[in-house]
């Protein structure tokens, strides 16, 4: 049965935020920088033009590491209960963040880029915005794209909901507000993509990302509506 309970986000258990902080840290260099990057040379031969399955293998080791981190640092400065302390619920009226999902991808992350293609450009062009994304689907096929789905709209909308929502947003909002906390972390979301062209779009998603949390206290809607601006996404460079 379905949570209908809503908890405001000031009242949720929140891991103290130099503990969320460093072991955010110590995950995303052990994990998506360290381990990941070891687990495509082992397997790639290289980092270049690595296959679908060497992204998905790496990237789950990457993910694996950051979470365990989590899970060490909920032990060790939050109740125990990782679920609790980086409010994982659900409600069924968390399905209302899959439109806004889709029109973060369709219509808001566009507009953002209107203003600056005018001043930009070439350096904002659809093409270089789009560049690391399509390279990605036009490696895959088969079985491969099924793979790239689960990656982009299962792995990731849960891994970075859990890590940047669950854990920084929550943790940091009580020691600098939910409204700078929520800014704050959308523009570190933005920033670890490492694509400079991207980082406006990255930047307005993780703002709709972070916005379900601020109102429900709970990183339901923050998982659905990034899922559904990936999967949008997928698909349009699929189709």
């Amino acid at each position: 049965m379905a949570d209908t309970t809503v908890t405001p986000a000031a009242d949720a258990p929140a891991i103290p935020a130099a503990s969320a902080v460093s072991a955010w840290m110590a995950g995303w260099v052990g994990g998506p920088f360290l381990a990941a990057s070891l687990a495509l040379v082992a397997i790639n031969g290289g980092v270049d033009d690595p296959s679908i399955p060497a992204i998905a293998a790496a990237t789950t080791l990457g993910w694996v590491v950051s979470l365990a981190v989590v899970w060490w640092v909920s032990s060790r400065r939050g109740t125990g209960d990782v679920l609790r302390d980086l409010a994982v619920r659900f409600d069924v009226r968390d399905l209302l963040a899959v439109p806004a999902g889709v029109a973060a991808q369709l219509a808001l992350v566009p507009a953002v880029y209107v203003p600056l293609r005018a001043i930009w450009p070439d350096t904002f062009a659809g093409s270089e915005v789009e560049q690391r994304a399509q390279e990605l689907v036009d490696r895959a096929g088969g079985f491969d794209t099924v793979l790239l789905a689960l990656i982009v709209v299962v792995g990731a909308p849960i891994v970075e909901e859990l890590v940047y929502r669950g854990l920084l947003q929550r943790s940091i909002g009580r020691a600098i507000g939910a409204v700078a906390s929520l800014v704050l972390v959308s523009l570190v979301f933005a920033a670890i993509h490492f694509s400079p062209v991207e980082i406006p779009g990255l930047f307005v998603a993780g703002l709709v990302f972070g916005v379900g949390v601020l109102v429900t206290g709970r990183i339901g809607p923050s998982i659905l509506a990034h899922a559904a601006f990936n999967a949008t996404g997928l698909f349009i460079l699929l189709a």
